[in-house]
């Protein structure tokens, strides 16, 4: 368990200087079991039992002296596979955490290591707080959209067909951000209302900030995936426009050899009184008059442009 009081930074504390704090906020990490055992240390008036393999979202909820929500934290480098889970309480004395992935932990010693603050306040450590989940994102985004770009710059040189997989890990990737952005959104918007009063109105303004960043992050997220589903869309049209192009191909070569079956079947019939089955010159003029329409067919194609 980790205690720490809001003053110019957060300060690491004892259990015991909660209760004399002297009107100062109060964070703190706890795992479930110490939860359970120190909760009426908090007096919050709640009966939370948090279990970590329970929670399936990101979200807040009002209670009559408190309120509760969960985290649920994709892992940035693993976004379809790994997610880190905790609870957390607050009221208008401080916030605790209950945590058994050391998430909050981590998040928490690197607010407590970077973050000097003028007006130390709860709704401040929670703007940093929040802060902390998503700061790594804009260059994650960043790197998908070079993907795409190199992505694109291959299927357009008709060297991209294998890396339709990637564009789909990405997609999948960015859908996860979406839902994560999205219940945060949904989270903070509860802060924000601050029906119990727990918040001071003049540090709203933090919520506000927060929500301005996570519209942004959410649009970018957006634009990223239609960027995969043009991605997509480009490369159904370049196989389409190759397919076309071989049944161009395959179309001329039928053109061109039609007249030249038709002279073979013609003279394959082998009647009595072909006259030209007794000509000297019979074969070589089939053979000039076969090259001929071969050539006129060529030249009439590439005029139309066919070729």
């Amino acid at each position: 368990m980790a205690y720490y009081l809001l003053e110019e930074n957060m300060r690491a504390c004892e259990a015991e200087a909660l209760r004399s704090r002297g009107g100062r906020q109060y964070v703190a990490v706890l795992t479930t079991p110490e939860w359970q055992k120190e909760r009426d240390r908090f007096d919050m008036g709640i009966e939370l039992e948090p279990d970590a393999g329970n929670i399936h979202n990101t979200k807040a909820e009002v209670n009559y002296d408190s309120l509760t929500g969960t985290f649920l934290l994709p892992d940035r480098e693993r976004l379809t596979e790994r997610e880190d889970r905790f609870a957390f309480a607050l009221d208008e004395k401080g916030i605790v955490f209950i945590d058994d992935s050391g998430r909050a932990s981590q998040m928490i010693e690197a607010i407590r290591r970077t973050k000097r603050w003028r007006e130390p306040s709860l709704e401040r450590f929670l703007y940093d707080f929040l802060e902390q989940i998503v700061e790594a994102d804009l260059p994650i985004m960043e790197r998908y959209e070079a993907e795409l770009d190199r992505i694109e710059d291959e299927i357009l040189a008709s060297e991209g067909q294998h890396d339709l997989v990637r564009v789909n890990e990405i997609r999948s990737d960015v859908r996860e951000l979406l839902v994560h952005y999205e219940q945060i959104i949904d989270m903070v918007q509860e802060l924000e209302e601050n029906e119990n009063g727990f918040f001071q109105e003049k540090n709203l303004r933090y919520m506000h900030l927060f929500m301005n960043r996570m519209a942004r992050r959410h649009d970018s997220a957006v634009s990223l995936r239609d960027h995969t589903i043009q991605v997509r869309d480009l490369y159904n049209a370049q196989l389409e426009v190759r397919q076309n192009r071989t049944m161009t191909l395959l179309t001329v070569i039928t053109t061109i050899f039609m007249p030249l079956t038709l002279i073979a079947g013609w003279y394959g019939m082998n009647f009595r009184y072909m006259p030209e089955l007794e000509w000297r010159l019979g074969y070589p003029a089939v053979i000039a008059v076969s090259l001929i329409i071969v050539v006129a067919s060529l030249l009439f194609f590439k005029r139309k442009k066919w070729l």
